[in-house]
């Protein structure tokens, strides 16, 4: 490939891999991946000037500021640092900032570690604090006042004398701890988990919705002052830090003022070997020249100061070998890989397990097999990856990884649905590993809305062996539960008396309650209004399934694989057998007013959750849909809506704000 072919492949890539990571927030690609071609790239275009062009993403420094959010224009632009990986290029740096200052005396140099998070700038009036913007391309930002009001470390107000006018910058980022316990409690709520911790931490300043940014627990590091409107500006780096921390701003607790480069080089050692107690991540070490009038004369190129370097931590790696492979089982039925590898130190850690995520990355990706000697990287993101198999070194006697047949941990089967790459146990009901999430399903609010039955009881109860799976419900006794921790004659009797009311519900609850994938309140109402018996949908074929309006043939192979499964059908006849019913189904096949209508929510609602309007739009008719199309009938668009918003208003679809969804309701229901 020629070089010139080479550096517009590069550039078309980076600019998509950038788009995705900071204006979507979803990284197509690993940051070490991302910066090894953006090394690559620049390199190229060094070494062939002639290729180089004003638009490639290496004239850039961050992101490209979204549209969605009000530009700034940074009056002193917020520029990125040249890096360096080797101890040369540490002194040459050293001896270039000399030269151009002529001088053979020593430079004062500031140090603090390299946070791996988001640049912001903090903009100051009288000591308030009344604009705050991401770095975006070093030029223009993106306005985040409202989101970064919420971050707690970061002062409203300057105390003291306040200034006409201040500028601090700092980064935002998540500390590993919170960084896991967000996760933690986003997977057990079955909502989106963050990738890594500085993808969290830019996912979270970009919410449209403040009070979802409150929510996430950033912290901030300031590690500058930019403008400054006094006559008693400070005179240093190191007079600038401390003087924020005497504004109440948090600097690095190890950032460090040293008389030479020998200091700097033994400060890099230093931190090197704390790095893992920091509790947060940092890819390197940034060194200024510590002088304020020293970085004035020595200045700046188009995108670099000339007074600092970062230095750059090398990518956390070691070479282990892979004993064997077994396959684990997820709460949703996501059947994993996971390599069981000789226990190697890496990252500060022991290492003797890897995920490894599914047959396409074994097979595709990695071509793995077991006896394999591989590299694990542990950089950024505390859990450790495969990122390459070492094949010279294959044994003779490896061996493929062959994929299960049966579920590792019930024995139903074990199906690949199109268009996922993840292998799933089709035992929903009966499977031990998916037992918790089909039993907090079956109880939720839109399925049998079994009231006071959570995930601290339904983990209570499986502890203690009372319960396995839904039907298993309508078989616990008073003494049973007055028995447990926590239960007293009146907790116990107001529970058994709501999974006794949940006897009494409707076939399409039902059909929700059952947690078949792909099957949501709009589709269980669907299924059962055109089949009109259980019977008649659990022998339905993939023809008659997709005859049904909202059910495309993904759909319709997860129900029917669902109920296909002899251990399901046997569970929905012991929920029969222990009271459950519904209705005659003339009341669902009444004509529903917003019958054939789609609809669609986006932004916050204030007087009612998301989940509340979709089900009552639902029960009067309406499909609810989770993107805006030609076919959409109404949008409805509370505070914070975006993209949807957009769409719907390029396509002409009628929007109605929440006072209209409303008026729609009453009109409606009251009929």
């Amino acid at each position: 490939m020629s070089p010139g072919t080479r550096i517009k492949r590069l550039q078309n890539d980076l600019r998509r891999y950038a788009h995705a990571y900071y204006v979507r927030d979803d990284p197509l690609v690993p940051d070490q991946e991302y910066d090894q071609l953006f090394d690559e790239l620049e390199r190229l275009e060094a070494e062939h000037p002639e290729f180089a062009s004003l638009d490639s993403p290496t004239m850039r420094i961050g992101g490209v500021p979204d549209d969605a959010f009000a530009p700034v224009q940074h009056q002193l632009p917020m520029l990125s640092l040249s890096k360096a990986q080797e101890a040369g290029e540490l002194e040459s740096w050293y001896r270039r900032c000399q030269e151009l200052l002529e001088t053979s005396e020593d430079l004062e140099l500031t140090c603090e570690p390299k946070i791996d998070g988001v640049a912001v700038s903090l903009i100051y009036e009288d000591g308030v604090l009344v604009r705050a913007a991401t770095r975006g391309d070093g030029q223009t930002g993106e306005t985040i006042t409202a989101n970064v009001r919420t971050i707690r470390s970061i002062p409203l107000r300057i105390d003291g004398d306040p200034l006409p006018l201040v500028e601090v910058r700092g980064e935002v980022y998540l500390r590993d701890a919170d960084f896991h316990a967000f996760n933690a409690k986003a997977e057990a709520a079955s909502e989106r988990t963050m990738v890594n911790p500085r993808n969290g931490a830019a996912g979270s300043l970009r919410q449209k919705d403040a009070s979802v940014t409150a929510k996430r627990p950033l912290r901030f590091l300031c590690y500058s002052i930019g403008q400054m409107n006094t006559d008693e500006a400070p005179e240093t780096q190191w007079q600038a830090l401390e003087k924020l921390k005497g504004w109440g701003f948090p600097t690095h607790e190890h950032a460090r003022c040293v008389p030479h480069l020998e200091g700097a080089k033994a400060y890099i050692n230093e931190i090197l070997a704390i790095r893992d107690t920091l509790g947060f991540a940092i890819d390197g070490i940034v060194i200024k020249v510590n002088n304020f009038a020293s970085q004035q004369a020595l200045g700046a190129m188009l995108k670099y100061p000339r007074w600092a370097i970062a230095w750059k931590y090398p990518a956390e790696e070691a070479i282990t070998r892979v004993l064997d492979v077994d396959f684990s089982v997820g709460r949703t039925g996501a059947v994993t890989p996971v390599a069981r590898v000789e226990p190697i130190r890496v990252g500060g850690v022991t290492v003797s397990n890897v995920t490894l995520h599914n047959m396409d990355e074994i097979n595709e990706r990695l071509h793995l097999r077991i006896g394999d000697a591989v590299w694990l990287l542990r950089a950024g993101d505390v859990i450790p990856k495969i990122v390459r198999v070492q094949k010279d070194k294959r044994p003779a006697d490896a061996r493929r990884i062959e994929a299960p047949s049966t579920c590792p941990v019930c024995g139903g089967p074990v199906a690949r649905p199109e268009g996922e790459a993840v292998l799933r146990c089709m035992n929903g009901l009966t499977c031990a590993a998916q037992q918790r999430q089909a039993l907090l399903h079956f109880a939720s609010r839109l399925a049998l809305d079994i009231e006071g039955l959570g995930e601290k009881r339904i983990d209570q109860l499986l502890e203690e062996g009372l319960i396995d799976q839904p039907s298993s419900l309508y078989g616990l006794k008073f003494e049973q539960l007055e028995a447990l921790e926590g239960f007293a004659k009146l907790s116990a009797e107001k529970l058994l008396d709501a999974i006794e009311r949940s006897k009494a519900t409707s076939r399409p609850r039902f059909l929700y309650a059952l947690g078949i994938r792909e099957v949501g309140e709009n589709a269980a109402l669907n299924l059962a209004n055109h089949f009109g018996d259980l019977d008649a949908l659990m022998d339905a074929d993939l023809e008659a399934l997709q005859a049904v309006p909202d059910i495309g043939e993904i759909s319709a192979k997860y129900i029917a694989a669902f109920f296909a499964e002899a251990r399901n059908r046997d569970e929905i006849r012991a929920l029969q057998d222990a009271g459950v019913h519904w209705n005659p189904l003339t009341a669902t096949l009444e004509v529903k007013p917003l019958a054939g209508q789609t609809w669609v929510l986006t932004g916050t609602l204030e007087d009612m959750t998301r989940s509340e309007a979709k089900s009552r739009l639902i029960a009067l008719g309406a499909r609810v849909a989770g993107s805006v199309s030609k076919g959409t009938h109404q949008v409805v668009a509370g505070p914070g809506a975006g993209s949807k918003l957009a769409k719907a208003e390029s396509l002409g679809v009628p929007v109605l704000d929440e006072a209209g969804l409303r008026e729609v309701l009453a009109k409606h229901e009251s009929h």
